[in-house]
């Protein structure tokens, strides 16, 4: 019921902007009310607002503050916010197919070591892995992933790297993520996909959305190389599995 949850902590963010905090912590349960919040506001909009930005744990709400203060926006988000439960609505399910290990992973062996395990072992868990679309950002197209197994889990590492290329998949604390375009990164890289999050001129410019669920499936570096080549014609790559 909605009297049972706490309510969100209201944060001014600059003179034109609200965090509307859910946790202080990464927690799926608080990221799916943020995503119910920012449903809310999309079909119940509050005049003076001009973009909504869904994190991990809290909403980033930008304001006209001409329009609306402080005050008055933040006593709308709150009762919002009430509304905001989350639903069993259905979700795009994707799947997405990665080339793991090798130059396309360079960490999976060091990350094999590092878990006393295999890297075959690696990829088996982490292809089992039910992960959500918890946010997008750093980067367009960077998708970080909710559900990864504590048996994947660890520490970021010492030197981050200047660049990593586009289409790594990494594991990173307790999350793994989809990294669309190359950029720097502290993740240890498992493996790369042809899948592109993000492109300019493509229709939709953003696969993914908050939210979907992910699935990975291993492939060879032939496929790889065959669903690049499509990709870069504007193909999806990824398969839409539900609905």
């Amino acid at each position: 019921m909605a009297d049972t949850l706490s309510p969100p902590r209201l944060l001014p963010s600059g003179d034109s902007a609200i965090t509307v905090e859910f946790s202080r912590n990464i927690d799926d349960a608080a990221n799916r009310r943020v995503l119910a919040l920012d449903r809310v506001i999309a079909s119940e909009p509050i005049a003076g607002i001009t973009e909504t930005v869904p994190t991990y744990r809290s909403l980033l709400v930008h304001y006209d503050p001409v329009q609306i203060g402080f005050d008055a926006l933040g006593e709308q988000l709150l009762e919002r916010a009430t509304k905001a439960l989350p639903t069993a609505a259905q979700t795009r399910r994707w799947r997405i197919p990665v080339a793991y290990g090798g130059e396309n992973g360079i960490d999976l062996e060091d990350v094999a070591k590092a878990l006393n395990t295999t890297p075959d072992d690696i990829v088996k868990r982490h292809t089992a892995g039910d992960y959500r679309v918890a946010m997008i950002g750093f980067t367009p197209g960077w998708s970080y992933l909710s559900g990864l197994d504590k048996s994947l889990q660890m520490s970021r590492r010492k030197d981050p790297r200047l660049l990593t290329p586009a289409g790594t998949i990494a594991i990173g604390g307790v999350q793994t993520g989809v990294q669309c375009l190359a950029g720097p990164s502290g993740w240890h890289l498992l493996g790369c996909t042809a899948v592109r999050t993000y492109q300019l001129h493509r229709d939709p410019i953003f696969l993914l959305e908050p939210g979907d669920a992910i699935t990975f499936a291993a492939v060879d570096d032939k496929t790889f190389a065959e669903q690049t080549r499509a990709a870069e014609a504007g193909e999806f790559v990824a398969e839409l599995i539900a609905p």
